[in-house]
């Protein structure tokens, strides 16, 4: 992977993709201590970065593809599902029992077919590896893979140069993170267009393979792929493809509890005016809450806003 590939799916995307904007609370910063940016993928199309990555891997695809297959909690799969539905491809969607019924219901409104599974008891490798061979269909990968983390990447790309229009020079960078696909991208576009920028990754508590990873030298898997209310960001291990960038440019990372996040979806609406899921407010409750040692200035990224409304108004009650 290398920053030509970024810009090339930064030109295939050009059109399609929305710039999301860098937003700042006073509030916010009050609560950090510091400036605070919260760089807004919710607003993406299909409510996360997930867009990105999905329509670049597509977009690159041979002529005579037949369909694509993808496997997802909801934001991968509503990326894929909204990029297969503009290329007239057929897209079949495997997603856990337990993901957010929205995400479900999103998906098949954007003319995909959805496969359920259960994370504790069936392998969606597997499952995933048999439908695609059994129709020909081609495995769009959440993470790993070239095009997708490329199409990640292009929010990096989004990052350096609204940094450098707001005059940030230097700043943590901090980054929701699952397989490392979001994040890989990211420090890849950062390492070439705003080198002073420290990557960070931002993981659930007990959710914290790549962190582990990072600090053992070599991939580690969680023991448990359920128990977080961070859906969109639990994978069982780092990926094969992600794993070398993250451990090449990646610095220390940050873990969040359940109910911080939820507290955090709370503020970003009071203050912000966003609507985050609990996994794509992570990054921006690791910058509020747990920032020491950062420093005068952090960029969050807000991976998605994909949250169903009992979730939502659970958020919210956090304020009373």
């Amino acid at each position: 992977m290398n920053i030509d590939e970024i810009r090339a799916a930064d030109k295939r995307l050009e059109g399609h993709v929305r710039r999301t904007p860098l937003l700042n609370s006073p509030a916010l910063d009050k609560i950090a201590g510091k400036r605070v940016f919260l760089k807004a993928e919710n607003l993406q199309h299909t409510g996360s970065f997930k867009f990105r990555g999905g329509w670049a891997a597509i977009s690159a695809l041979p002529k005579d593809t037949k369909g694509v297959l993808a496997y997802s909690s909801g934001n991968h799969a509503q990326g894929v599902a909204n990029a297969a539905q503009h290329f007239g491809l057929p897209a079949v969607i495997i997603m856990p029992s337990d993901a957010p019924l929205t995400k479900i219901n999103n998906t098949k409104a954007l003319g995909a077919e959805v496969i359920v599974y259960s994370r504790e008891s069936e392998d969606r490798d597997q499952i995933g590896a048999q439908i695609a061979a059994q129709r020909k269909l081609t495995l769009i990968k959440p993470f790993d893979n070239a095009d997708v983390i490329a199409g990640q990447g292009t929010c990096g790309l989004e990052i350096a140069a609204q940094a450098k229009e707001a005059g940030i020079d230097e700043a943590d960078v901090l980054v929701c993170c699952g397989g490392g696909g979001f994040v890989s991208g990211i420090a890849l576009a950062l390492e070439a267009d705003a080198p002073k920028m420290r990557v960070r990754p931002v993981e659930p508590v007990g959710f914290d393979d790549v962190i582990r990873s990072l600090a053992a030298g070599k991939r580690l898997s969680n023991t448990s792929t359920t128990g977080s209310l961070c859906d969109a960001i639990i994978s069982p291990c780092p990926g094969e493809m992600t794993f070398p960038i993250m451990s090449r440019l990646l610095h220390s990372g940050i873990t969040v509890s359940d109910e911080t996040c939820l507290r955090t979806m709370a503020l970003a609406f009071t203050h912000l005016k966003v609507v985050l899921e609990p996994g794509g407010a992570i990054a921006l409750a690791a910058a509020l809450f747990h920032n020491k040692g950062l420093g005068d200035t952090i960029i969050a990224t807000a991976s998605g806003g994909n949250v169903d409304a009992p979730m939502f108004a659970r958020a919210l009650e956090t304020l009373d």
